[in-house]
């Protein structure tokens, strides 16, 4: 099957304009929120940032309906926040606090949710794109016409575990999509000095699976490219690659400096290229919003966000009984 290019739009309302930006900024003052939170030392271990990838997974939202999965690695609180899932209990599972998701045993890297189809966060990298097909696997097996999202990042996507991923889905006509969200520096090397082919979709060419390439720093083109993928996966035409060309802001996790790139690099995307500036500037163009009416959605974001803060604060840590609990699954005869 062919591999592809595109820069298609969907047509989108004011209305849905709107609730973009809304997801986008809720995303991005969330996680300015998990910055601060870490350098106050209330969020331990590792934590990775999505600021500056906002786009992607919203508009790969949007595409999605009811009883469709997403699996996805560690940096993964945009993608919980995007599918649903309720600020209070991501924050409170950041901070390690019974409250959480997780109950606050998994934390930044770990948390999951049965109710909204999220599968989690995985810390091995590339382990859980499999775990992705075997979910749509699942769906095959069901007859239903739910697909999974499965992510992974341009540095995952040198992972062996990966093609024999993509071989099975293509065998056994998998609704999976496999997105690279290629924020062109894995941990710290950029893709050109990692990577032999300079795009990553190609790669699914050898073993049949249809794939293009997305601007990741537009959510409607990354809506419309969602669209091709999920139409193309429910007809039972099986596996999808996007490669959704994004970039991230901050480093790898808090504890990166990013020495690796210049500071001149990073200022010209976020005021050339920002996803949540763009859709700002079209909602003010359009007169689909005024500039007090954006800033009325900003106070209404910063105000769950602190919320969030707060519940996380005031949930008590978990008790030392809860060592044992959720290790094993029994099932009764």
């Amino acid at each position: 099957m062919a591999t592809r290019k595109t820069k298609a739009k969907s047509n989108t309302s004011p209305e849905e304009l709107k609730a973009f930006y809304k997801d986008m900024l809720l995303i991005r003052r969330f996680e300015e929120k998990a910055g601060q939170l870490y350098g106050m030392g209330l969020i331990g271990g590792f934590c990775h940032l999505y600021i500056g990838q906002e786009a992607v997974v919203v508009g790969l939202e949007a595409a999605a309906k009811d009883g469709d999965k997403r699996i996805t690695s560690y940096r993964d609180h945009g993608h919980m926040l995007a599918c649903g899932m309720d600020p209070n209990g991501v924050m409170a599972e950041l901070t390690g606090r019974i409250g959480g998701y997780s109950k606050g045993k998994g934390g930044s890297m770990h948390m999951f949710s049965k109710e909204k189809h999220f599968y989690g966060g995985h810390g091995i990298v590339g382990a859980q794109v499999p775990l992705g097909a075997g979910l749509a696997f699942a769906d095959k097996y069901k007859g239903n016409d739910n697909v999974t999202f499965a992510y992974f990042g341009d540095g995952a996507a040198n992972q062996g575990q990966i093609y024999e991923t993509f071989n099975m889905a293509a065998l056994w006509q998998l609704p999976v999509i496999f997105v690279i969200e290629n924020n062109q520096y894995a941990m710290g090397t950029a893709q050109n000095r990692s990577t032999s082919t300079p795009d990553l979709y190609t790669r699914g060419a050898a073993f049949g699976i249809t794939g293009e390439i997305v601007d990741g720093m537009d959510v409607l083109a990354v809506k419309a490219a969602s669209e091709t993928a999920t139409a193309h996966c429910r007809a039972g035409k099986g596996p999808y690659i996007l490669e959704v060309k994004t970039y991230r802001y901050r480093g790898h996790s808090m504890s990166d400096p990013a020495k690796y790139r210049t500071r001149e690099e990073v200022q010209k995307m976020r005021e050339e290229r920002d996803p949540i500036e763009h859709v700002r500037t079209m909602l003010l163009q359009g007169k689909h919003a005024t500039e007090e009416a954006l800033k009325d959605i900003d106070k209404e974001i910063k105000a769950i966000v602190s919320a969030s803060a707060d519940f996380a604060k005031e949930s008590p840590e978990p008790d030392l009984s809860e060592l044992w609990t959720d290790i094993y699954a029994t099932q009764d005869a």
